[in-house]
């Protein structure tokens, strides 16, 4: 676990700075400090690392609330341990989520008095994340304030510097549908609103759209840049010295004049366009409340943008490669997992990373690769327990035939971007831990082979994942299934399987990718998590076809065994059994013929996890 440095003198500085007594603003009661970057993006570069400098919490989800007195963080049931481990003693964890604690929004309501002022970075929140806690404060008369410049830039004295990595285009034998193919698309829905602007700011939707790809933020293969796209024009906002003649060609190829601008350019060129345009500006409740700030009221359209969806639904192109890449990462798991039962039962020396870095050398082997789509959450024991570990030097465990060993890892791929979970046990597993795991497991084939009707929102099939966990008394932290990317981030929406709402869900259709990942874990002693990705499919096994609505079902496109000396046999039902044996038969046939005929240890690995039970 990456312990940072204390917070306390930064902590001082940003007080004082809070007073108004040395800048231009007016006091604040409170300064909020949010994850996000500019471009509401889920993982971030070194330099938008500001509420991970100010706390010394480097999970990639929380909120920090810092007034003359309190310095408070809250953050999700994915980093409870983490967070304590990391906080300094000027801090406090809020469990969000945990029925006794307060919300960030709360608390700010129990303790700010009318007139308080709380500021924030407009350009660090979303429209839809403003608009919830401003429209809380009013009836307290807090008042929620844009505060410029960002106060925690001023206390960090080495902040690093923008990424500024080289930008390369994606051919359309992976993107499988062209720029200017992608732009009728989206202007036709714009037509539909009568929107003349659209304002695009998610990165993976800007590299989606132009068929770019990038290097800036570590394992999402997105830059840094903004779009706006007119009824007529194409502006692209980023920095001109990474447009290259290789860049400029594939516009031509594909097709469009693009207009580049400076990347900080955009707030004035589209307050400048709001104000010209006769149609709408369509700008998402997800876009930054700084730029939404620049259009009128009246002429705001706030939908998720067409390409959020666009994105979501994978093209035939799209879905082929997704399947593609996913045998050839399998290959490279069944390589690892062989290799480290092998060197764990041979009393060979395997830690967490060097595992991990093990795994990464496998997949750096495979056709397309580009590199990992995440940190490998590589952890035995107790780290297996801390839902998004990341093992560092510190926190470094051997892997031994004496408890549980949890691997979370993916892979990004010019065709795909690949995410699996997998829990082994190389010796002698407990009865409870089996349990679980077979708990664990019946949720997740459950969740698997479900039939459901086309359109359902994704939040309505969680609790079908939990209910076997449920029936023992357990439950897990965290959501069961997210949207993945193409080539782009491993999470993405607009679409989720969890308990917590999403807003934009456009309802679960066919070729969506999602993860399919129940857990279990025990604080200090072992977790569990089987993951597997599935594609949305029409679902010909269905008796009926709910009333014309259609009928959907998932295909596992992840090639993996799934440890079978961890299942309680006697709790599975005969028709989940014959699910497990079809798909590790799957799982043989497919990889078996991509393994080197020498490849004895592998081959014969292979064979043994995936016999029938």
């Amino acid at each position: 676990m990456h312990k940072m440095k204390a917070t306390g003198d930064a902590l001082s500085r940003l007080r004082h700075l809070m007073t108004g007594s040395t800048l231009d603003i007016e006091p604040l009661f409170a300064y909020i400090v949010p994850s996000d970057d500019s471009h509401q993006s889920e993982y971030i570069a070194p330099r938008d690392r500001r509420r991970a400098f100010i706390t010394g919490f480097t999970g990639s989800a929380g909120t920090a609330v810092i007034t003359q007195k309190d310095a408070l963080l809250w953050t999700d049931g994915r980093y409870f341990q983490q967070a304590e481990k990391q906080l300094g003693e000027d801090w406090t964890l809020m469990k969000d989520g945990m029925p006794e604690v307060l919300t960030l929004t709360q608390w700010l309501q129990k303790n700010c008095k009318q007139g308080d002022r709380i500021g924030v970075d407009a350009n660090l929140y979303s429209t839809r994340a403003w608009n919830t806690l401003a429209n809380a404060f009013e009836n307290q008369g807090c008042i929620l304030t844009a505060v410029k410049p960002n106060l925690i830039d001023l206390v960090w004295d080495n902040q690093p510097a923008q990424p500024n990595n080289p930008i390369i285009p994606l051919d359309i034998q992976f993107s499988g549908k062209s720029v200017d193919q992608k732009l009728k698309d989206v202007r036709e829905k714009m037509a539909a609103q009568d929107a003349k602007v659209l304002v695009v700011t998610a990165l993976d939707e800007i590299a989606y759209l132009l068929n770019l790809r990038g290097s800036d933020i570590n394992s999402n293969p997105v830059f840094f840049s903004y779009v706006i796209v007119t009824d007529k024009d194409v502006l692209f906002f980023v920095e001109e010295s990474r447009v290259t003649d290789e860049i400029r060609t594939h516009f031509t190829k594909n097709n469009v004049n693009v207009q580049v601008k400076k990347y900080d350019e955009v707030h004035s060129t589209l307050e400048a366009l709001a104000k010209e345009t006769d149609g709408k500006v369509w700008v998402s409740l997800g876009s930054s409340q700084s730029l939404t700030d620049l259009v009128p009221k009246e002429k705001r359209h706030q939908d998720i943008t067409p390409i959020n969806v666009m994105k979501a639904l994978k093209n035939d192109v799209e879905a082929q490669g997704m399947r593609n890449c996913h045998v050839r990462d399998g290959v490279a798991l069944v390589q690892y997992f062989a290799w480290l039962e092998n060197e764990v039962l041979n009393k060979r020396k395997v830690t967490e990373i060097s595992g991990a870095k093990q795994l990464e050398e496998f997949r750096k082997t495979k056709q397309h690769f580009k590199g990992l789509s995440f940190g490998t959450i590589s952890g035995s024991g107790p780290n297996g327990s801390i839902i998004h570990y990341s093992p560092s030097p510190e926190s470094d465990r051997d892997i031994t035939d004496q408890e549980m060993y949890l691997c979370d890892s993916g892979a990004q791929y010019l065709d795909g971007t690949t995410d699996v979970t997998r829990t082994w046990h190389f010796g002698t597993p407990t009865d409870y831990e089996k349990e679980c795991f077979t708990r664990v497991l019946k949720g997740q084939m459950q969740m698997g082979s479900l039939i459901f009707p086309n359109k359902v929102k994704g939040r309505s099939l969680d609790s079908l994942a939990r209910k076997f966990l449920w029936d023992y008394g357990l439950d897990y932290n965290h959501g069961t299934g997210h949207g993945i990317g193409s080539f782009l981030n491993v999470h993405e929406g607009p679409m989720g399987i969890g308990t917590r709402d999403y807003p934009d869900d456009p309802g679960l259709q066919v070729n969506m990718f999602l993860s399919n990942e129940p857990g279990y874990y025990e604080d200090g002693k072992f977790g569990i998590r089987i993951e597997d990705i599935v594609q949305i499919v029409n679902a010909t096994n269905a008796a009926n076809n709910f009333m014309g609505r259609g009928a959907l079902t998932f295909h596992t496109v992840t090639l993996c065994p799934i440890h079978t000396k961890l299942i309680k046999v006697d709790l599975l039902t005969e028709a989940e059994r014959n699910q497990l044996n079809n798909y590790h038969k799957r799982v043989n046939e497919t990889l078996m013929p991509l393994l080197d005929a020498d490849d004895k240890l592998t081959r014969d690995w292979l064979l043994k996890e995936t016999q029938p039970i």
